[in-house]
Parts: structure tokens; sequence; C-alpha cells
């Protein structure tokens, strides 16, 4: 053993105690304290809702049971779905559907791992499809076969455009869905670029779970799209949030020739699986709640901890020997005070590959680049990730 191999191993001695000793989860109290806050001031993950709902649903929470979250949240939901269901025209509906697939979906968030939870979320599936088909142009579910299951997606194209068009592969992240992706990208409809949004491997309703080859769900979800005489093969550029950008960076190699582009927003590229940092993060109060179960969940064979430290560091980006490989080009955003992606691992992605990369790091950031107040999800997909995206499909034109 080298004495760079015996000072990395006496650091992990050092720090094993105090790394164990995790920041106690939030009482029920603290997590809606912090949720109400967190929905005044439009921050992740209750960006979009209305406060008074929030508060409402609330006020019927009395303890951290999953069950008893699911039913507050959800007791508010069922209120705009049933208005959804009287609504006089499409846009009422589609209104009062978006705020039931809201309420739903946090109702089963991080992760739908009780019964009630797991009622909520189909429930905001179904809010959520409902929802979609007021939209003009229509958001289409599409089942792609795949191992003998099938990976469900939301595809929308622009409307009155005829030409093959420029695409978005949009993947959600660790507690994230496609349906919030699919939000996101809204807007880039109008520049005449549609977009797939899919689950990330172990959430929603994707078939696999997280593994290093789970990205093999993603081939099989570009192969879908170079069949579709609709899609320009050319110009299709992969966005992942989150674990979501883990996916997007590694498939930025992997699947290079059939790239035009890769946004990696707050990637795990390396440290992030090391154990080290996995059991400095568990307990991450950037995290409202349970991120040790949302990690549990998503993970292939993993049932605890300890289980995640031994699959963990086999996710390496670098331990896959993927980062001296040629790349396409690259956006990657985060912030500097991310405390669940270190800001190491988007250097070394930065310092990768055969191509300069572009970046857009927020000094004050935290995960996703996401202040307080100002740099909001939609601000920086509106301000930050479209336009480039914008701009890459531009030069690529014809």
């Amino acid at each position: 053993m080298n004495i760079r191999q015996l000072l990395a191993l006496s650091l992990l001695i050092a720090l094993a105690p105090l790394a164990r000793a995790q920041v106690p989860e939030r009482t029920i109290d603290e997590i809606k304290a912090e949720a109400l806050a967190r929905a005044e001031r439009g921050a992740y993950p209750l960006g979009g809702l209305d406060p008074k709902d929030v508060a409402e649903a609330l006020s019927l929470i009395k303890t951290r049971d999953r069950d008893d979250w699911a039913r507050g949240w959800s007791q508010v939901a069922r209120r705009y779905e049933e208005e959804g269901m009287r609504a006089s025209s499409a846009g009422a509906a589609a209104a009062a559907y978006k705020r039931a697939w809201r309420l739903y979906y946090f109702a089963q968030w991080p992760i739908p791992n009780s019964e009630g939870k797991r009622a909520a979320y189909q429930r905001a599936l179904d809010a959520y499809a409902k929802y979609g088909q007021a939209l003009q142009p229509a958001l289409n579910t599409v089942r792609i076969p795949f191992e003998g299951s099938s990976i469900v997606a939301y595809m929308r194209f622009p409307k009155g455009v005829s030409a093959p068009v420029p695409m978005i592969l949009a993947i959600s992240g660790l507690d994230s869905r496609k349906e919030t992706v699919a939000e996101s990208y809204e807007q880039i409809l109008q520049h005449g670029v549609g977009f797939i949004a899919v689950d990330g491997p172990g959430t929603g309703q994707a078939p696999i779970k997280v593994s290093p080859t789970a990205d093999r769900m993603f081939s099989a979800v570009l192969d879908y799209l170079a069949a579709d005489p609709r899609v320009d093969r050319s110009r299709i550029i992969v966005s992942g949030v989150s674990f979501g950008a883990y996916w997007a960076a590694k498939l930025a190699i992997t699947e290079k020739a059939r790239l035009l582009g890769s946004v990696a927003q707050s990637p795990p590229v390396d440290e992030t699986f090391s154990v080290p940092f996995l059991r400095h993060t568990l307990g991450n109060r950037e995290y409202l709640f349970d991120l040790v179960p949302a990690f549990l969940g998503v993970y292939e064979g993993v049932q605890s901890v300890e289980d995640l430290e031994r699959v963990g560091p086999a996710m390496s980006l670098k331990a896959m020997g993927l980062l001296q490989k040629p790349t396409t080009p690259m956006l990657v955003v985060g912030g500097a005070r991310d405390t669940q992606v270190p800001i190491a691992d988007l250097e070394l992605l930065m310092r990768s590959g055969d191509v300069p990369k572009d970046a857009w790091i927020n000094p004050s950031g935290g995960h996703l680049g996401r202040e307080a107040r100002g740099w909001t999800d939609p601000v920086i997909f509106s301000k930050v990730i479209i336009p480039w995206e914008l701009r890459l499909i531009e030069r690529s034109r014809p």
C-alpha cells in the first residue's frame, strides 16, 4: 500500500464515527414549517403549489406516518379533482386537474412507499393525464417496448410544425418525475422543439431500477425516437436533473453519436457515490425529509444503507473509465453550495472528455443551482438551460 492509499484509509477511519452520526431527520412540526416556508417562496419541492393549499394540507397532518402525510395532501387534491370533473370548459378543467396533480404528487413525495402514498401516486398520474388531454398541442402518453415491459413516456410536439423537429429527451431525478420535467419543457414548444419526458430508473413508472447498466433504458428511447418520422434524429439533446443528470452525463459519452448535446444539472459523477460522501449526505437538511428511503427505493437489490455503500461506488463514471472518452457538447449546471452533489463532481466532469464544455455555476446556489429567492427551477430553465439548447439547435441547422 502506497502513501496515498494510507492517507486515504486514515481519512476514512477518522471520518467514519462522525459520518455515522447522521443529522436527525426533521420532526413533523419542522417539516410543516419548512414546507410552508418553501411554498411561500416557490422553492423545491413545493414550487407551483398554492401556499393556501399547502397550509390546509399541513393542518390535516399530525404525524410523520406516511399514510397520514398522503391523506392530508390527497384530501385537498380531491377537491380540485372534483372541480375538474364539473368544469364547464377545457381550460378550467385543465387548471383544476393541474392543481390536483401537484397536490397528489406531493402526497406521495419523495417516493410512494406506503399504501396511501401509492394510491396518491396513481391519482397523480390520473390527474396529470386528464390535464394533458386538455393541452394544446396535446400531451401524448407513449409506451416503448423494453425487456418484456415498457417505458412510459410523455411526448409533445410543437403546434403547426410539419417538418421533422428537434427533440429534448428529458430525464427526471431522484424524487422528481416525468410529469415535473414535462412541465419544465412546456415552454420550449413555442420555439419549434418537441420533447419526450421519461422517469429515471427506479422512479415513477420506470421499468428498471438504478444499476451500472440502467442507461440501456434511454438507449431504447433513442431507438424509438430514431424510428419516428416526426423527429429530427440529428438534433436530439438529452437533459437531466440531479440523478437524471447522471444519466445525461453518461449518455453524452456512451450515446455521443446519436446526441447533438447534453444538459447535466447537478450531475453525480464520482465523489457523490463514495462511501464518505454518502455517509456525510444522509440526513441532509437541503432535502426536505426522507432522503435515505428515497435513495434506497431507486437502487436494484438495495435494502439498507450498508447495501447502498456496497453498490454506490460502482456507479462512478470515473470508476467505469468513461471520463476520458469523447463526449457530445455539454452544459453543466449547478450550485457551489450544493450539499447533495459536491461541486467537485461538476469540476471533474468539466475537465474530462475531448471538447470544451459550457457551465453555469451559481456561487450562492444549492442543489441544481437553486437559491431561496430568484434562481428557482423555472427561472433556471427559462434563462439558462433552454436558451443554451436553442443556440445549439440553431447552430446545427442544415
